[in-house]
């Protein structure tokens, strides 16, 4: 998979705390630092005080939209954070976002790698 990725400031929008948790310690594991938020408003507020370099995003939130806190996140930003989305339904994303980079849950670690990878690196699904 070549050389391993830098440390980055990545945002975890997940509103279920079971999985952001697991989430954000396999981040912490591979070396990045890590915030989690659990709804659109708390992303967005995050976001602007935190300037994540890589946001980890859950389409459907309990109180908002994952896809609606990244328009959000990125409107106004001269270069858009990179992001990709998690999702129980993959083709939910593609039908809202195509293009997007998105992983169906539930993932392994290498999986999440190579999303990553694509997200920073501004590729797009294969």
């Amino acid at each position: 998979m070549g050389q391993p990725m830098r440390a980055l400031r990545v945002l975890v929008v997940e509103d279920d705390v079971m999985i952001g948790t697991l989430l954000a310690e396999m981040l912490t594991g591979m070396g990045h630092v890590c915030l989690i938020e659990s709804t659109e408003a708390g992303a967005v507020a995050t976001a602007a005080r935190w300037r994540p370099q890589l946001m980890i995003v859950d389409v459907k939130l309990g109180v908002g939209s994952g896809v609606a806190a990244v328009e959000a996140i990125t409107r106004h930003e001269r270069a858009p954070t990179p992001h990709l989305f998690i999702s129980g339904d993959i083709s939910t994303v593609a039908a809202v976002r195509p293009g997007a980079v998105a992983i169906q849950k539930p993932f392994r670690e290498p999986d999440l790698v190579r999303a990553m990878r694509r997200a920073v690196e501004g590729l797009t699904i294969d």
